[in-house]
């Protein structure tokens, strides 16, 4: 029998942001707004999204060594008037913290409204995409979105070389890139992962037919998982998945620097993919056969739900099949699921 445990909030939170992409239209919008509606002088957000809360709200910005310990990224004073942020944190998480404190006080009732027409009904799950809508507005203020996309559509989708014109991370870029499907103006469709080394999917988003099983761990052949191997290079890999569709996909390391010798800091990376008829738009398919795919890598959902036998890399048998173990053979893989 297939699987049919109740989604976890995370999960359904999941499903509900693939099947509402559409609902964030108008947040796109008031962040794209609000950016337009900024000094001239944008090379630097920091300054500009701290000056505006300093007169809107009467918020000031202040450095806390002792939040770490915490485990807080901000926290807002009321009574000391105050935006605490960690110690030593990069500009580019200050400026994400800054365009998220002014979408929870400038856009709440946007994202409530949002929330209201179509959020999942469980309790936690409708918290979790708040925090959801709140993190896509601040990333959509940080990039917005038309001139986001003509530049990466400039730049060749060349994700180092757009993060550095922005001023913000790699991981940030990747994340918007995926988002990128207004009508009329769209960018490549992408799909967007993040892993922790244990193969925990930290984070994911798709604007393509790309996805990951619910249970089990990702597929080992995947390149993200090489990219732990070569932590800060850019790992290029064109992969085949059991659906017969060819992606080519980027995958890089994005983890932070410890901030001291007893930090033990989260390993993470970070995959990118988009299907191989749009790989030529990207600097990431120059030097490629893209017609050659005797070097494709097969990979699966996970191997509770891939349907390759010979794969010497499964772990589990296909969920919710008899299996054949055989008599008279055996294969790389002790056992082979009957047909449905």
């Amino acid at each position: 029998m297939p699987d049919t445990a109740p989604l976890e909030p995370y999960e359904e939170v999941g499903n509900w942001v693939q099947e509402k992409q559409n609902y964030f239209h108008e947040l796109d919008c008031a962040a794209e707004n609000f950016y337009q509606n900024l000094p001239e002088n944008k090379d630097n957000l920091e300054p500009v999204l701290a000056a505006f809360l300093q007169e809107q709200h009467g918020l000031h910005i202040v450095q806390d060594t002792e939040m770490e310990q915490e485990g807080l990224v901000w926290r807002i004073n009321r009574q000391r008037s105050t935006i605490m942020l960690p110690y030593n944190q990069t500009q580019e998480s200050r400026i994400f913290y800054l365009a998220q404190i002014i979408g929870q006080l400038n856009y709440d009732k946007l994202i409530t409204r949002i929330l209201k027409r179509s959020a999942p009904k469980n309790k936690n799950s409708f918290q979790l995409a708040r925090v959801y809508l709140g993190n896509y507005f601040a990333g959509a203020l940080l990039l917005p979105y038309e001139n986001f996309l003509k530049t990466a559509q400039t730049m060749r989708y060349d994700v180092e070389r757009i993060r550095r014109h922005f001023g913000v991370s790699f991981e940030q870029v990747s994340h918007r890139l995926s988002t990128l499907q207004r009508p009329g103006m769209e960018g490549i469709p992408f799909y967007f992962l993040k892993l922790d080394i244990a193969g925990n999917i930290l984070k994911s988003f798709s604007a393509n037919r790309f996805s990951q099983a619910r249970f089990g761990g990702p597929c080992p052949l995947w390149n993200i998982f090489r990219a732990f191997a070569t932590p800060g290079q850019v790992q290029v890999q064109l992969s085949e998945t059991t659906d017969n569709t060819i992606y080519l996909n980027v995958a890089r390391t994005v983890s932070h620097e410890g901030r001291n010798y007893t930090d033990r800091p989260r390993q993470s990376a970070i995959v990118l993919g988009c299907h191989i008829q749009d790989a030529t738009q990207t600097v990431y398919a120059d030097g490629l056969d893209l017609s050659d795919h005797s070097l494709v890598i097969p990979i699966g959902p996970g191997c509770r739900a891939c349907s390759r036998d010979n794969c010497s890399h499964r772990s589990l048998p296909l969920s919710g099949r008899l299996l054949d173990t055989g008599s008279d053979a055996r294969g790389v893989v002790p056992y082979r699921a009957y047909p449905e």
